[in-house]
């Protein structure tokens, strides 16, 4: 057998039971819970017009004083970190989504003029407008088959 069929403490891995089977489920169930509600992933969508890129990331409930939007080094870094407790001390029967810290990250790859990007929050949702280079962003080119 290859090394790759075998799991970080050297036993072999067999089919459903392999790393994540049966007798390690508990323990990457505790490590992957641990994990998020540490950072939480956001659902995001991008959009693309003739004139812009348009990241729309859902996040309902948040205050919009502690979204954090930054470029650096031609990466657009989006991030959550909520200031107080008021969210742990409320008492939910059911609870569906968090309001907690995440990160996320995009990279530009030169396509964007940075000193033109807004951001707004509204209706638990992030729509950051990223207006195109028109230099980097040439639009496609039809090539003959013959």
């Amino acid at each position: 057998m290859y090394k790759e069929d075998r799991c970080h403490n050297g036993k072999m891995n067999r089919g459903w039971g392999g790393r994540f089977g049966h007798h390690q489920s508990r323990r990457f169930t505790r490590h992957a819970e641990h994990f998020f509600t540490r950072f939480r992933n956001v659902a995001a969508n991008i959009e693309e017009t003739d004139e812009n890129f348009i990241i729309h990331l859902y996040a309902p409930d948040l205050k919009k004083e502690h979204l954090k939007v930054v470029t650096k080094d031609d990466v657009l870094t989006i991030s959550y970190t909520p200031k107080d407790d008021a969210e742990t001390e409320r008492k939910f029967s059911r609870k569906e989504y968090a309001n907690g810290a995440f990160e996320r990250a995009f990279a530009l790859n030169g396509k964007v003029m940075i000193e033109n990007i807004s951001a707004g929050y509204a209706d638990g949702i992030l729509k950051i407008q990223l207006p195109k280079n028109p230099e980097t962003n040439k639009p496609a080119v039809n090539i003959a088959v013959n």
